[in-house]
């Protein structure tokens, strides 16, 4: 793959834009592709559709160097790269619902020769279900998936898990090293010359079903060690101990590093991953189920001093500070943090809810549809407010001067305020 190569990037969502735009900048021809109209037509006005430190210049730089484009209709492209959405289903497998959407766009303009890889994080096999479904649609094509010498009518498939920190997208794009999982060595050779245009971390090689299972082991890795921090956090409450003097002093052993504990987890990857490992082997993956469980149940912990706390309160009302997944950007995927606030607005439905979250211009709707919920700043929530949730340590919460709270009830679920 060469400069002149062109890329139809599938999905301009998180992962997506910033992607596709690093893609774009490395010196590829990069084609966005997403069903957001709306959103279509603002990237291509360099508006950026997603709350991403520096994704702002970096797309002005793209569409300037005439690299890349946006559009709401699939393109024939040398390489498809399929980042969409893998929300898990009512038994928490994955539905494949957008991962077969996307095939069944490109399947048509498909002419043999081209790479098709899954960026999307999926459970094992599923890139060969997408390939599968690409190959039903067109059976004058066939997948390369030996050693045997490709022609002219041979399709090219890899998983390539993004392993990227919102917030910090567009640096470790570059610097993180990155897996790629071909399904044949071609396969892989193909997917490797794509993302050596961009990514300066080390490409690891390795097969499509491997990759798939690396990226759900990196996330229930995180996932299992925040629920122990997590029900650390339980158990000190319930002993009377501070967690966070308690982490900091553990971690002083030279060979421990507990995390921080919070109000869940959250996000389209720590929150989801490990559950497509207990679908795939339920009765061995029984640390992860566990894990999934404490972390699952902390909102329901951090409601629950809510209702402690306003009983103790005669105010009526409670600011909810923060509903992102985590802090300074405006994810609300699985968020723990939303789902704390919905359940606070249905608990207290006659008292008023502020809430206030600096990376959003409005309510989602899933708590916009409460009467007793408003979006609020700072300075009103904590002038009115005798009851203060914070689910989220935004910067905007760090600057808050303790002597402002020394009258409130407060529930830190992340001991910013000691």
């Amino acid at each position: 793959m060469n400069s002149t190569t062109h890329v139809a990037f599938v999905g301009l969502g998180y992962i997506g834009l910033p992607t596709a735009v690093v893609m774009a900048n490395s010196g590829l021809r990069v084609t966005g592709v997403d069903v957001n109209a709306e959103n279509v037509e603002k990237i291509n006005r360099g508006v950026v559709t997603i709350v991403e430190p520096g994704l702002e210049e970096e797309l002005a730089k793209a569409l300037s160097s005439g690299n890349f484009s946006a559009t709401t209709e699939q393109v024939h492209a040398d390489a498809y790269i399929i980042a969409v959405p893998t929300p898990f289903t009512d038994d928490r497998n994955v539905d494949m619902k957008f991962i077969y959407s996307a095939a069944e766009a490109i399947a048509p303009l498909l002419e043999g020769n081209e790479l098709v890889v899954l960026e999307s994080t999926s459970p094992p096999l599923t890139t060969k279900k997408m390939a599968d479904r690409i190959l039903e649609l067109r059976p004058d094509l066939r997948a390369d998936v030996s050693e045997e010498e490709a022609d002219d009518k041979t399709l090219f498939f890899a998983h390539c898990p993004e392993r990227i920190l919102p917030g910090k997208a567009m640096a470790e794009l570059r610097s993180n090293d990155r897996i790629i999982g071909g399904q044949s060595a071609e396969a892989t050779r193909r997917a490797t010359a794509i993302y050596a245009h961009f990514c300066q971390g080390e490409l690891l090689p390795t097969d499509d079903v491997t990759a798939e299972m690396a990226k759900l082991t990196e996330n229930s890795f995180r996932d299992v060690n925040i629920a122990f921090a997590n029900e650390l956090s339980i158990i000190s409450d319930k002993l009377g101990i501070n967690v966070w003097e308690l982490i900091d002093l553990a971690n002083h052993h030279p060979r421990v590093n507990i995390l921080q504990p919070g109000p869940g987890v959250g996000g389209h990857c720590i929150a989801v991953d490990p559950w497509f490992i207990v679908s795939a082997a339920p009765n061995e993956s029984q640390l992860i189920h566990t894990a999934r469980v404490v972390n699952d149940s902390k909102p329901q912990w951090v409601l629950d001093q809510v209702k402690e706390a306003a009983q103790r309160s005669s105010s009526r009302t409670i600011a909810v500070l923060g509903l992102a997944f985590k802090a300074n950007i405006d994810d609300l995927r699985e968020s723990p943090s939303l789902s704390i606030a919905i359940d606070i607005a249905q608990t207290f439905p006659g008292d008023e809810i502020l809430v206030v979250e600096p990376n959003v211009a409005e309510l989602p709707p899933s708590l916009g549809c409460f009467s007793n919920v408003r979006l609020a700043n700072v300075d009103e929530a904590l002038a009115t407010a005798k009851v203060v949730a914070l689910l989220v340590d935004h910067d905007e919460f760090k600057s808050i001067d303790p002597e402002a709270l020394k009258s409130k009830e407060v529930i830190d679920t992340k001991g910013i305020w000691g």
